[in-house]
């Protein structure tokens, strides 16, 4: 039996628009606070800022904000360059998350026969949880 997939085509030209596994310097591009009862965390969207062949393309995460993830939420804060003063204080203001910077190394994996990329190395990538390449 023969089938036709409306957009199978356009998926297989995705595939060649992926980020390649790398370090890369990356921006904050956007950033929000997402209530969960068991896990609330931080959606973070980053757009690649370095290297230029693939500067301009983003990558969504997340950092958990459970009692036993706060310390990779600190370590993201600090080494993006988060304000120390708010730091101090406890607060996390979503604005001021937008625009720091810092590096990220990715690499592809695959889990469950899952196809994904993960940021690893450094705070980032344990900070992050899971990430969509877009």
């Amino acid at each position: 039996m023969r089938r036709r997939i409306s957009g199978l085509r356009e998926a297989d030209r995705s595939a060649g628009d992926e980020l390649p596994d790398g370090v890369f310097l990356v921006r904050v591009e956007g950033a929000g606070y997402r209530w969960h009862t068991q896990k609330p965390y931080y959606f973070i969207r980053f757009v690649v800022v370095e290297p230029e062949h693939v500067a301009g393309r983003s990558v969504a995460g997340r950092i958990y904000c459970t009692p036993r993830a706060m310390w990779k939420l600190s370590w993201f804060l600090r080494d993006f360059g988060y304000d120390t003063e708010l730091l101090g204080k406890e607060e996390i203001e979503d604005k001021a998350l937008i625009g720091l910077s810092g590096v990220v190394k990715a690499t592809h994996t695959v889990a469950h026969g899952i196809c994904a990329r993960k940021p690893m190395g450094g705070t980032v990538g344990r900070a992050l949880q899971s990430c969509q390449w877009v």
